[in-house]
Parts: structure tokens; sequence; C-alpha cells
């Protein structure tokens, strides 16, 4: 409740009916054009998988997930999924995609342990998406011609939405800038990490922060990311550690740094060492995905994810993730926000 933002005066540039509409619509056109960009092919996904295979999403090591037994596996437990960072790559291997080729799909999770606010709810969905590269893309110009490329499918998505709604003015800058997370800490000392983000994006209007999990120059991460898909200690061409990095975006309705897009270029078997031992999780290497991964099983990528919800609330210039979808919100948050004619589903 204490990061609820509550804008004045606020008012639903859409009603119920055509919020839902508009979703419909968004949702369609931003996958067409991400899947034709990209080269991406969709395929289903998984809802949840078995605990203790290394393959769920441990986001900053300390999210708990929403765990079960099945009548089917006497003695084992399967796990809600929080992301599918690591059983796209995987699938990129089943399906035998080929060098340039990709997939992408629908992924729903829960995040039982997640704060919930104006963006944040215990239920999250976003485009999954992950596509074979060569040893040579693994560099840092490489990552920022795909992101250039992600961030044209937005920018266009937006006219779209904006031509289709006539009271939606549009936003974004035509380009995306690039900055260095270690750039921002030397550039702004005194400041946190969630800080320096907003001034950077607020700035731009949209960046694109690179290097994104290992510690900085001030001796602390920007923010955290697991040891096993993002690749986040090796050098890139920028002298700076990090070959992954989050799409943010400025939002003035919340007068906040808005994230839309977590990605990077994964890690190959000597970051994954390197990874698991600065994270102080060696004993990883012994399960399924990063076992496998040592063994040379699954091909080099390049992949992330891209709120849906999250993208929708942008496009439509809501206040609060749950006009977009449906979810669980505490009472007092429920009504202070109908009486600043915020309605959540």
């Amino acid at each position: 409740m204490k990061n609820l933002i509550l804008p004045r005066n606020y008012k639903q540039l859409l009603n119920l009916k055509e919020t839902e509409q508009a979703i419909q619509l968004i949702k369609g056109f931003f996958q067409t054009n991400l899947a034709f960009e990209l080269n991406l092919m969709r395929v289903t996904a998984p809802l949840f998988v078995k605990s203790g295979t290394g393959i769920n999403d441990d986001l900053n090591g300390v999210e708990r997930p929403v765990r079960f037994e099945v009548k089917s596996f006497p003695g084992e437990t399967v796990e809600i999924v929080h992301s599918l960072a690591k059983w796209k790559r995987m699938m990129l291997a089943n399906y035998g995609f080929e060098h340039g080729e990709g997939l992408y799909t629908d992924m729903n999770a829960i995040r039982a342990d997640e704060d919930v606010d104006n963006l944040h709810s215990l239920y999250v969905d976003q485009w999954d998406w992950e596509k074979v590269i060569s040893s040579a893309e693994r560099n840092l110009d490489f990552l920022i011609d795909v992101v250039n490329h992600i961030y044209g499918v937005i920018h266009r998505t937006e006219k779209y939405v904006a031509h289709q709604y006539k009271c939606i003015e549009p936003i974004l800058p035509e380009t995306i800038t690039f900055i260095h997370t270690e750039e921002l800490a030397q550039r702004y000392p005194d400041l946190s990490p969630k800080e320096r983000e907003y001034i950077a994006a607020k700035e731009n209007g949209a960046i694109f922060l690179i290097g994104i999990g290992d510690k900085l120059s001030d001796g602390e991460p920007h923010d955290g990311r697991a040891p096993d898909y993002d690749d986040w200690t090796t050098l890139n061409d920028a002298g700076f550690r990090g070959l992954n990095g989050d799409i943010v975006v400025y939002y003035p309705l919340l007068d906040t740094a808005f994230e839309l897009s977590s990605m990077g270029i994964r890690v190959d078997e000597e970051a994954l060492v390197r990874q698991l031992d600065i994270a102080g999780q060696p004993e990883k290497k012994e399960l399924f995905f990063q076992k496998r991964l040592l063994e040379g099983a699954w091909p080099l990528s390049i992949g992330g994810g891209i709120g849906q919800s999250r993208l929708c609330m942008f496009y439509l210039h809501k206040a609060h993730i749950g006009e977009i979808q449906t979810g669980l919100w505490p009472d007092e948050m429920v009504k202070k926000c109908q009486q600043r004619n915020i309605f959540l589903l």
C-alpha cells in the first residue's frame, strides 16, 4: 500500500467494455508484429513445472513459488512458474529451431510474494520469447539491434492504438536511449538505483538499462537477476559488464519509471559457472537444466519477457494494472482507488 499512487482528477478514457475490446486489439497487433520482427513462432506453454529441476525462474532468489502435490506423481511436487526464462531455451532445442529462429508464448504466472501496487499484481501475464543465436552474436551491438526491433514494435503499437482511439495521445519518443547501469551509478552516486532509473526515464522518455545483476562500483547491483539465464557478467564492448537489461519508459500519468520488458543474451557454459559461484549457488550445477546446459544441450540464445497487462495499461493510460486484469487487491487499496475513480477488476 505504501507504493500506491493515486493521481488527482483521474478519468478513464475508455469504459469497461471499450477497455476489454482495446486489450484484444492491442494483444493481437503487438504479438503479430513481434513475431514478424524477431522471426518467432508461437508455441504453447506450461503453467507449472516439476520442483527441483532448476527450470523455474528463481527471480531474485528469495521469492517462493506456489507449490502443490499431484495425485499422479506421488512423492513429488510441482510449482507454478514465475516465468519461462529457462523453459524456453529447452524448447528451442526440443523443437529443433535453427539459428535466427525462435518462439514466443503467452506466459501466465503467479508470484505470491509480490507487493501489489499500481504496476504489480499476484498474476503475471507476458509474452515470453526466445531465439537461437550464434557465438559471434553474443555482444552488445547485437543486443542493441534486437532491442531496437522490439522498441519499434512497442512504438508502432502505440501509434496504432492512438489511431483507433482518438482520445488517446501517444507519448513515446521515436527512439530508445541506451545507458549502462554503471554510467547511471557514476552520474548519480548519491541516488538509489530506482531514483537513477526514474531520472533517466523522465529525461529520455524510453531507455534500455544495460547490465542488471552484477555489482556496480558502489558495491550493489542495480537490481537482482537470477544467475542462470541472463548473462550479467561478461565484459561488453563498452567496457562494462552485462549483456542484458530492461526496457523502461516514463509514464507521466503516475510520474514514474515504467518497466515493460526484461531481456538479455543468455548465459553460455562459462558465464553460468561464473554467475552461480558469484551468487553462492554452485550446487545448482547439478540440477537438470543447468547440468544439461553445461553439457551443451541447449543452444545459445537471446530472450526475454514483455508484460501484456503492463503494455495495455500504458497504451490505454490506466492508473492501475487492476483496470486491465482481474486480480486480488487489499480492501483498503480497492476503497482508496474507488475514491479516485480507479475501479479495480
